[in-house]
């Protein structure tokens, strides 16, 4: 009886994880900010973790409050050999230092406990500590390696999807080329436009001075 008991178990217990990283969709929940990515494909929400990643869902809600993520792209899929359904995608600001803020102070999945699961929001970053700045990605099916484990720090995730995994999906689909290193054969071909980025709750709080990506945008929209 006892295989039977803990197969029951482990079927609940994942059933429960399911369900809990379903929870906030659709609905403002303590702890957690849902902000609206809409695409050229389609919109996708995800709800960021404020109290259990502060550091990391700050850095992202301020790129989302400033503007930072409008106009760029989903610019990476990258499935698996052995199962292209699953994988994962990139978006951000690539390389454009005009949209960079600071690096963020890096929060392991051991400190946190947000494990790369399906449907996770993580930050990329190069490989180096302490270095995500305006690059993130979403998984679709679990993907442990992401996480922390002894001496390898692993990527910070921060949220998940609660809205608009269909969209994901499609986007994960998309032909790809090119690349080099670990991206090699994973960059769009057609990058996925981010049409807009905003918050559905709390209160926006954007940074003030100069948006150096913003200079001379209105004059190339007029012509």
């Amino acid at each position: 009886m006892r295989p039977v008991v803990l197969c029951v178990l482990g079927l609940t217990l994942g059933l429960w994880s399911a369900l809990s990283i379903a929870l906030p969709a659709n609905r403002p929940t303590p702890g957690f900010t849902r902000v609206a990515i809409e695409t050229s494909v389609g919109t996708i929400v995800v709800a960021v973790d404020q109290k259990r990643a502060p550091r990391t869902s700050a850095n992202f809600l301020t790129y989302v409050d400033d503007g930072r993520f409008d106009g760029v792209t989903f610019y990476r899929a990258a499935r698996r050999k052995s199962d292209p359904h699953y994988g994962l995608i990139q978006g951000g600001i690539d390389t454009d230092a005009r949209r960079s803020l600071p690096p963020v102070t890096h929060e392991p999945t051991s400190r946190t406990g947000i494990l790369h699961l399906d449907a996770t929001l993580s930050m990329a970053r190069p490989n180096r500590p302490n270095s995500a700045m305006g690059n993130f990605f979403i998984t679709i099916g679990a993907t442990p390696n992401m996480d922390a484990r002894g001496d390898y720090i692993g990527y910070a995730a921060f949220g998940h999807v609660v809205g608009g995994m269909d969209v994901v999906r499609k986007i994960l689909s998309v032909p790809t080329c090119c690349g080099s290193g670990p991206m090699r054969g994973q960059m769009i071909v057609n990058p996925i436009r981010i049409l807009r980025a905003r918050r559905l709750d709390g209160t926006p709080k954007p940074t003030r001075g100069v948006k150096p990506w913003l200079i001379g945008l209105n004059k190339r929209t007029a012509k």
